[in-house]
């Protein structure tokens, strides 16, 4: 008996595995903006990828205008940006030079030129229910050592709440810091989570410790 069709790797096995929170984020070479770039360049910072479903597009514009003056405030925490659709780099530079021109505001981040989905690919960015051909406006937050700490999808029609990626950094980088984590709409300055015990006994010493508490496992402190 004909052993072809046993033999053939099931078809979820030829799927891309998509990153994962606490992952190495997948490694890439690209053509951007800026000439060529690898996610390794980025090593030793912060990197903000996200997508947009394509240039010359008025949700895609008011946020990478609005990504454009968070921008200073991101490389005061180590962050960089970059931006990605399936566009040629002639047309992301005719966009962002438009954008310039139209709307007073210098894009200084890169854009990656994925014609042939590659990178899109790899990080799960194209939603067929809603586009086989435009990326979606997700977006991949990686840390100092190349790991992905956060992922956020927005459908075609919503513009993103730009605000709340500078927010989710500063949340990170405190609980990276401080071994904490953080409550809802948390801003800096603002009460941190003293993480809860996990023992009977550390529940019982919890209640004996000097933290705003409202019992053995909500408790929060200033920094």
């Amino acid at each position: 008996m004909s052993t072809a069709v046993m033999d053939a790797p099931p078809a979820e096995a030829k799927a891309t595995a998509l990153p994962r929170l606490g992952s190495p984020a997948p490694p890439f070479e690209a053509d951007t903006t800026h000439g060529t770039l690898r996610l390794d360049d980025f090593k030793g910072g912060w990197l903000i990828l996200f997508s947009h479903p394509a240039d010359f597009t008025p949700v895609c514009t008011t946020e990478f205008v609005a990504f454009a003056k968070i921008a200073p405030e991101l490389k005061k925490r180590n962050v960089e940006l970059l931006g990605l659709s399936i566009d040629s780099t002639f047309s992301h530079i005719a966009w962002v030079r438009n954008i310039e021109e139209k709307f007073g505001v210098k894009i200084p981040f890169p854009v990656i030129a994925d014609l042939n989905k590659e990178v899109a690919t790899l990080y799960g960015m194209i939603m067929p229910g809603e586009s086989k051909t435009e990326t979606s406006r997700a977006v991949f937050v990686i840390d100092d050592k190349g790991i992905v700490r956060a992922m956020v999808y927005y459908p075609l029609t919503t513009g993103r709440n730009i605000e709340e990626f500078l927010r989710l950094i500063d949340a990170l980088q405190t609980s990276d810091t401080h071994g904490v984590a953080t409550p809802a709409n948390w801003r800096p300055g603002e009460k941190v989570i003293v993480p809860p015990p996990r023992t009977v006994e550390g529940a019982d010493a919890r209640m004996k410790e000097n933290y705003e508490r409202k019992d053995w496992y909500f408790s929060q402190k200033s920094l």
